[in-house]
């Protein structure tokens, strides 16, 4: 088949398969190109770049018009590969999509498709990489075989701009989203990003897809507003609003900073965190009452409402014995120190929240058995004892859900009113797959297990939190612990940012979850902060809460009470634009939807409101 052209009025695609080159023309001139081969790589460590096309054809319908090929003949496999290219002609919007016939169960460890796009010109590339990231060309930036729906990649997307930086737009960029979002990871070198698909319970067994929605005069901006529009037609954008239309207890949250505090910590002889030189420390525990008295000093000093999050309070303390923790721990006070310190909460207009774990699964546990954990495709079961309670597997998704349950009715049945409650890990680490056959797992499933998980909490009216924040598991969850930048030592107070941090997730879902900040004026560095830079002023910046230390004085809650009043007040806005101002990455201006402009100096650490 000779070279296809198919003319859009937002873009022009020439398409060659044979030749293996895919081209992009924008009404402005502009022209995006794809020539590397694609490849398959075979778990016995072989990549395979796909042979030239056994058939070609153009393709049409009602929606769409493209081309189709089919790859076979990959030596030593049965595989056959179908790709359709298209662009669908209402949106503009262009779609890679790959079909998958004969490969054997895990014969498959990727398929890299399609090639990344070239650009000349210069410019930058943009990851959802935590709270986001800006890479621009020439830095050298390489990571390989990152997962989609983790750290690396909180949404599945990323995107390019040609020309311009970070002050200015480019002449033109382009969003591009995993459509197919659970199986997918992506490498980067430089300025090319390739998509990657990984099987399925050892099978390629869908299509997969990519889209791409090119834009004139593009910047960062641009990106995170054409994938909001995405989400919204979806139906996944759900907002507070909604959020706290559901669960009426949501609304308390708005404005309120956060209490991080612990009662009770037993740390394993296993565990990576055992204090071998000083074993006292080892065990050692805070009663509830207490952090009650705590809590009572705080609203002495004029701390009106917060969000507490109480770690360590099951039988063995902080990270043991999950999923069955119970009882409270007896030493600082049992089930009645946790009702009174539920009370003291009550007492005070704090919202009483815990720490609690699914996935990591104790092997001392009462209800411990291999049968429950995840297993891999060669029927062995993860394993790790880097955590307090020391030696563990993870629990199925599957299972998650029952515990879940079991644990709620528990806590109502003791007379402890749970008001929150944070499910560790859920909104962090990558989706888990389960081979096992009693509870075969996918990773779509569970995005759907520990969602469900979520929404048994608020079902119960329990306002539902997690780790950080990962697109699949967010129209769940309200609450994240921390959505900070990636940086180059995440738990290092002096490291530098990867790229040029950019509050990407906050420019998508700042109205959809409630993401604090653990910083306070003067305060630099923190986890997965750059070293240079205040918390504080990102919270402020972006319209988010920030923390406050359970010993707070009344100066350090008056600067908490500033933040956390400012982010009441811009709870139901969207950010729709951030800035770099006067050729500086420090100087930066954040406008909302109601048109609220706030500029935050990062070298002054000064910042200003402008409220409509």
């Amino acid at each position: 088949m000779a070279e296809t052209r198919i003319v859009h009025q937002n873009l022009t695609l020439t398409a060659d398969p044979a030749a293996f080159v895919y081209a992009v023309t924008l009404p402005n001139g502009d022209v995006w190109r794809m020539t590397e081969r694609p490849s398959v790589t075979f778990s016995d460590g072989r990549t395979v770049p796909f042979p030239a096309p056994s058939e070609e054809s153009p393709l049409a319908n009602g929606t769409s018009d493209g081309v189709r090929a089919v790859y076979e003949g990959f030596e030593g496999s049965a595989l056959r590969l179908e790709t359709v290219v298209r662009i669908e002609r209402t949106t503009g919007d262009l779609f890679f999509e790959i079909f998958f016939e004969g490969d054997r169960f895990g014969e498959i460890a990727s398929v890299a498709f399609p090639a990344p796009f070239e650009k000349e010109g210069g410019g930058y590339t943009v990851l959802s990489r935590m709270q986001g990231a800006l890479i621009p060309d020439g830095s050298g930036f390489v990571r390989e075989n990152e997962p989609v729906n983790e750290r690396t990649a909180y949404m599945p997307i990323f995107g390019q701009v040609r020309g311009g930086s970070p002050f200015a737009p480019g002449t033109s960029g382009y969003l591009a989203v995993f459509d197919t979002p659970f199986d997918a990871r992506y490498s980067v070198r430089d300025d090319r990003v390739s998509p990657l698909w990984v099987p399925s319970l050892g099978e390629m067994r869908y299509a997969r897809r990519m889209l791409y929605r090119f834009r004139e005069t593009c910047d960062y901006n641009t990106i995170a507003l054409c994938y909001r529009a995405y989400v919204k037609e979806r139906g996944r954008l759900v907002t507070l609003r909604e959020k706290a239309a559901r669960n009426p207890n949501v609304e308390r949250l708005f404005g309120a900073p956060v209490i991080h505090a612990g009662i009770a910590i037993h740390v394993s002889p296993e565990s990576d965190y055992y204090n071998k030189d000083e074993p006292w420390e080892n065990d050692c525990w805070t009663t509830f009452d207490t952090q009650a008295e705590r809590l009572r000093e705080l609203k002495k000093k004029g701390l009106d409402v917060a969000y507490t999050h109480f770690d360590g309070w099951g039988r063995h303390g902080y990270d043991n014995l999950h999923p069955s923790p119970f009882p409270p721990h007896e030493e600082a006070g049992g089930t009645e120190g946790m009702k009174r310190l539920a009370e003291a909460c009550r007492e005070c207009g704090y919202i009483f929240g815990i720490h609690d774990q699914y996935r990591d699964y104790y092997y001392d546990g009462p209800d411990f058995s291999l049968d429950e954990a995840i297993q891999y495709i060669d029927g062995s079961h993860p394993y790790c004892s880097v955590w307090h309670g020391g030696p563990h597997s993870f629990l199925c998704s599957a299972r998650a859900v029952e515990y879940v349950r079991r644990n709620y009715a528990e806590f109502e049945r003791l007379g402890i009113p749970v008001e929150a409650a944070y499910l560790d890990v859920f909104s962090v680490v990558e989706m888990d797959e389960c081979f096992s056959k009693a509870h075969p797992v996918t990773r779509e499933q569970c995005a759907e297990n520990r969602r469900r998980c979520l929404d048994i909490l608020t079902d119960r009216g329990i306002i539902p939190s997690s780790e950080e924040i990962l697109d699949c598991i967010l129209p769940s969850q309200v609450l994240c612990h921390h959505a900070p930048f990636f940086t180059s030592s995440l738990g290092s107070p002096n490291s530098d940012p990867i790229g040029i941090p950019i509050p990407l997730l906050n420019l998508v879902y700042h109205d959809c979850a409630v993401i604090p900040w653990i910083g306070l004026p003067g305060e630099h560095g923190g986890w997965g902060i750059p070293g240079k830079d205040s918390a504080y002023l990102y919270a402020i910046l972006c319209g988010n809460p920030v923390y406050c230390s359970i010993t707070a004085t009344e100066e350090e809650i008056a600067a908490v009470k500033t933040a956390c009043a400012s982010a009441k007040r811009l709870t139901h806005t969207a950010i729709v634009r951030h800035e770099f101002l006067d050729g500086s990455i420090r100087r930066q201006r954040t406008t909302f939807s109601d048109g609220t402009v706030i500029e935050a100096d990062f070298d002054t650490d000064e910042y200003s409101i402008v409220a409509p």
